[in-house]
């Protein structure tokens, strides 16, 4: 079994204050797969000391100074790739080619658009033709909390993490403590790349714990956590005392609206985009609103979509989705999917229990509810789990409307070859992202919610931004 019980504090592998040892589960089998330490106030404490003594230097290093080492990252993080995505498959049950393409892939990605967007990136901006001698000043934050979760735990560190260091913060990560492997190994390659001491900091704990210490801690400027709506409530009542900025990115119930001249292939499309690493993202199309002429239909597809998707463990290769991430993920689900049958809606797929064959492990069935109405649990509630809901809608009104009935407001998703429709409805629907027949979003693209999931912006530029203060100079003289 694999011993992380250390912290990475100051530019080194420390133990922890006092030893409270925590079991990392893999979910594929329900064994121990490693140890963990989680950590208390000494450790927050010593971690969020070193990001605060670092500071000052770091954040006065030039551009290319920073550039240089993210460069190096990047290197690293390419030459280690094959050990990040073993890592992440143990932890939290992402299929092996899922592990690679999708998983570490993200990160890789994500550095990417960083870096070209880095390039462009202007500290110092005039303030317009009219005030000639003002400057706009974008000066990095301080010492910023990264709380990360487990379900895409590369392309969470890496959205908070890259633009932090390149604006010139410091900072403390606490990944999740149920997936925490995968955060272990990039702190190795933060080290690996030579990054100064104290710049980066990473603290094992749970919310509860190292998360509220985080969160309330004086000399902590900023947190930037992604998780539950639940969570990021409380992130921000404790935050709330020391008026600390909070990004939160946050849940979803995303609706996926196929209209009736949609392609043949948007209904089977959609089911996979739903059950995309085991439906464990805040931006999976839950909902899908069909409409009506080509409702029954759609029922028939999805159910064949959903009986064809192949469930198996992580360490197998192949198309399939894994386990959820926890047992208590997998009750959760379970309860969802009987509140579903308890409150009428036609189960079509799946149902209660693991999939044949599979009686160890947080196996779930890819499960399929049709004729879901709005009094039910399991439309307005985020599942987390490969579960979709169907129902029908009458015109582009009615399908707005339905979309728009959600606390939530990350992703919804358009299906329609009526360009006009399509732009007319995205404009409409109150998220933060809209993707339009299948058309995914470019390096650099804005990431985040309205409503319950959240505020801020993650990527690119956007990315960039969430991490600076904004200071205004008058008088400016040049340099």
């Amino acid at each position: 079994m694999l011993d992380k019980r250390d912290f990475y504090i100051n530019g080194k592998w420390v133990a922890p204050a006092a030893a409270n040892d925590f079991d990392v589960i893999n979910p594929s089998n329900e064994e121990a797969c490693a140890t963990i330490s989680l950590g208390d106030q000494a450790d927050t404490d010593a971690a969020v000391a070193a990001a605060r003594a670092a500071f000052p230097a770091w954040s006065q290093t030039s551009k290319a100074e920073r550039t240089a080492k993210l460069e190096k990252l990047l290197e690293v993080y390419k030459a280690r790739a094959e050990e990040m995505a073993q890592a992440i498959s143990l932890e939290m049950g992402a299929p092996q080619n899922l592990a690679r393409a999708n998983q570490v892939g993200a990160g890789t990605w994500h550095m990417g658009g960083f870096m070209n967007a880095f390039k462009n990136f202007e500290f110092d901006r005039p303030l317009g033709d009219h005030a000639p001698t003002e400057r706009t000043l974008y000066e990095p934050i301080g010492v910023v909390a990264h709380i990360t979760p487990w379900n895409w735990p590369m392309n969470q560190i890496i959205l908070k993490v890259i633009p932090a260091l390149a604006t010139g913060c410091t900072m403390v990560l606490k990944p999740s403590e149920i997936a925490p492997l995968s955060g272990h190994l990039f702190a190795e390659m933060i080290d690996e790349a030579g990054f100064p001491a104290g710049v980066f900091n990473l603290v094992n704990g749970d919310g509860p714990g190292v998360g509220s210490q985080l969160s309330s801690h004086p000399e902590v400027d900023m947190v930037s956590f992604t998780g539950s709506t639940r969570a990021g409530i409380s992130i921000s009542k404790a935050a709330a005392d020391t008026m600390k900025r909070v990004s939160l990115e946050l849940g979803g119930k995303g609706s996926n609206i196929i209209f009736a001249d949609a392609t043949a292939e948007a209904v089977t499309n959609g089911v996979g985009r739903c059950f995309r690493n085991t439906g464990q993202s805040c931006n999976a199309p839950s909902r899908m609103l069909v409409e009506r002429s080509r409702y029954a239909e759609a029922v028939e597809q999805a159910t064949a979509a959903a009986n064809a998707t192949h469930v198996g463990p992580a360490s197998e290769e192949g198309g399939h989705i894994g386990p959820v991430v926890s047992k208590m993920q997998y009750d959760k689900i379970q309860g969802l999917i009987q509140k579903g049958i308890d409150d009428g809606g036609r189960l079509t797929a799946g149902g209660l229990g693991r999939p044949d064959g599979l009686n160890r492990g947080y196996y779930v069935r890819p499960t399929v509810f049709a004729d879901v109405t709005n009094d039910m649990t399991i439309y307005h509630e985020e599942i987390f789990g490969p579960v979709l809901a169907i129902m029908p809608f009458d015109d582009e009104e009615h399908a707005i409307a339905i979309a728009n009935d959600t606390p939530y407001g990350l992703t919804n998703y358009i299906q329609t070859e009526d360009d006009a429709k399509r732009v007319r409805v995205a404009r409409r629907l109150r998220s933060g992202m809209v993707e339009t027949n299948g058309n995914g979003f470019a390096q650099g693209s804005p990431f985040g919610g309205y409503k319950q999931s959240g505020n801020g912006r993650e990527g690119g530029v956007f990315g960039l931004e969430e991490f600076c203060e904004i200071k205004a100079v008058s008088g400016w003289a040049a340099e």
